[in-house]
């Protein structure tokens, strides 16, 4: 008998179940995929969204704003390191001129100074407004704010600059102190180290009280070398403190002599007989140029005043005898001839010759300075005696010169 083929239910079912997860595994990957196109899809179109620009702007506006920020703290942190620059300029400035002055302490005291000035300025004008001459309040306060604006600052700046000046004058002295008695002050030190003693020990006991600023910056130059500062780098410290070229040359000769390993004694002496021989040619060069000196001196102090008096009273003369004339030429003659015009003021001229004396005795004073001694601020000793001479002697001459013409007058 012909027998049929069972089939097998388990096989088939299997079979099934392949080919339905295989489907499902396929549309779950359809599905991703369609999610992910769709994902980029939405990616590259642009969103028309009020909400989201708005919010665009505003992260612009913080970063802005951050940067803003960060600018600002930049431009402060810079501003107080030239704060403190400056701070310490001054403060290597004020020590340079021997005063132990704090630099914010020095800046308080000058604008309570201008502040002070402005109080006795402003109680002037209300014064002098109120009483004088009647003026409203309107005025007063106008100008009163026009003094503590404009003046406060103009008087706070001219404060500085008289401060720097009397520094700078101050710093100067101190060189010249210091150049004076620094030839005496190597040899003691030569013979010190002549003796056995050490450098430093040399240089600390050559001090003497009667060097005076020498004595306290070589004083400071052994602390600093106690403290455990190089020798070389503290002498150096000290040749740096002054603008000096002779104080630079000993100082650089020295520290050369001792790099070498040299005599440092016999160093010493041929700077000190080198510094000497200076001194002593600078002094005949001076004696021959006394003839310039005196000439300058004679010009400013006896030709000017004698010849602005003279001036002065001829201008009176001509005055009180061209008016003289003119009525008289008038009353005789009809010419209309006449000398009684308007001309130079005695009074305008009498300033004119003070102010042109003043200036003239300045310049001479610093011109004969730089003659003599080298440099132009050894002059301004001279400057007030040259200009109290001067104005003195105008007035005496003028008033002898009116009254030998006095019928002229």
């Amino acid at each position: 008998m012909f027998k049929l083929p069972i089939p097998n239910f388990k096989k088939i079912l299997e079979k099934k179940k392949g080919d339905s997860a295989s489907n499902t595994k396929e549309q779950k990957t359809e599905k991703i995929t369609k999610k992910l196109e769709e994902a980029e899809h939405k990616k590259t179109k642009p969103k028309l969204n009020i909400f989201g620009f708005f919010r665009k702007k505003e992260d612009v506006q913080e970063k802005k704003g951050i940067e803003y920020f960060k600018k600002q703290i930049k431009k402060k942190e810079k501003e107080r390191a030239l704060a403190q620059e400056r701070r310490h300029k001054l403060g290597f400035y004020l020590e340079r001129a021997g005063l132990s002055i704090e630099p914010k302490s020095l800046s308080k005291k000058l604008f309570n100074l201008c502040v002070f000035i402005n109080l006795i300025a402003s109680a002037f004008l209300i014064y002098h407004f109120s009483v004088t001459w009647g003026i409203t309040w309107s005025t007063i306060l106008f100008s009163i704010v026009t003094i503590w604006v404009l003046v406060f600052v103009v008087l706070l700046f001219i404060l500085w600059i008289l401060f720097y000046v009397v520094i700078d004058l101050k710093i100067f002295k101190r060189k010249l102190d210091i150049e004076d008695v620094l030839p005496d002050y190597l040899q003691l030190t030569a013979s010190n180290i002549k003796s056995g003693m050490t450098i430093d020990r040399a240089l600390w006991y050559a001090v003497r009280p009667r060097f005076g600023v020498l004595a306290r910056e070589i004083e400071i130059v052994a602390k600093e070398t106690m403290r455990g500062e190089d020798l070389k780098a503290a002498l150096q410290k000290f040749a740096d403190k002054y603008q000096s070229v002779l104080l630079k040359r000993s100082i650089s000769l020295l520290i050369e002599g001792l790099e070498a390993g040299g005599e440092i004694g016999n160093l010493l002496n041929k700077i000190a007989i080198n510094i000497q021989e200076n001194k002593i040619m600078k002094k005949e060069m001076a004696a021959n140029v006394t003839t310039y000196v005196i000439f300058i001196s004679f010009a400013t102090i006896a030709a000017a005043p004698a010849l602005f008096a003279l001036s002065g009273v001829l201008i009176k003369v001509i005055t009180n005898l061209g008016s003289a004339m003119g009525g008289a030429t008038s009353a005789t003659t009809g010419f209309a001839l006449s000398f009684s015009g308007s001309g130079i003021k005695y009074s305008d001229f009498r300033i004119f010759a003070i102010v042109s004396l003043m200036i003239t005795s300045f310049f001479s004073a610093m011109i004969i300075a730089t003659i003599k001694k080298g440099s132009a601020k050894l002059g301004l000793k001279y400057i007030p005696i040259f200009m109290v001479i001067t104005v003195t002697l105008f007035l005496i001459v003028d008033k002898a010169l009116e009254k030998m013409v006095g019928t002229f007058l």
